[in-house]
């Protein structure tokens, strides 16, 4: 349940950062496929640090913003990674 969560709220992240941040947005498409892998990537870290609410098999309100926040941020980092690369391959 926790990386259904986390590349949900990765991919509405990854968007949400690319609306927010014009030089970086790539598309409604690219956003959400960089927001979905850093939503994954997101959840699984803070999981395997022992910070992720669910990890213990508890769903919980924190444990569930958690998993919200961290896909968000996940995400759009991700999307500042592949923003930054394009940006780089173009020039």
């Amino acid at each position: 349940m926790e990386l259904i969560i986390g590349l949900l709220s990765g991919a509405v992240g990854g968007n949400v950062v690319g609306k927010l941040l014009g030089k970086i947005d790539q598309g409604t498409l690219i956003n959400s496929i960089s927001g979905i892998v850093g939503g994954g990537l997101g959840g699984t870290l803070l999981s395997m640090l022992g910070a992720g609410g669910m990890a213990e098999g508890g769903m919980d309100l924190m444990g569930i913003v958690g998993q919200v926040v961290s896909g968000g941020v996940g995400g759009g980092v991700v999307l500042a990674i592949v923003s930054a690369v394009r940006g780089a391959i173009t020039k």
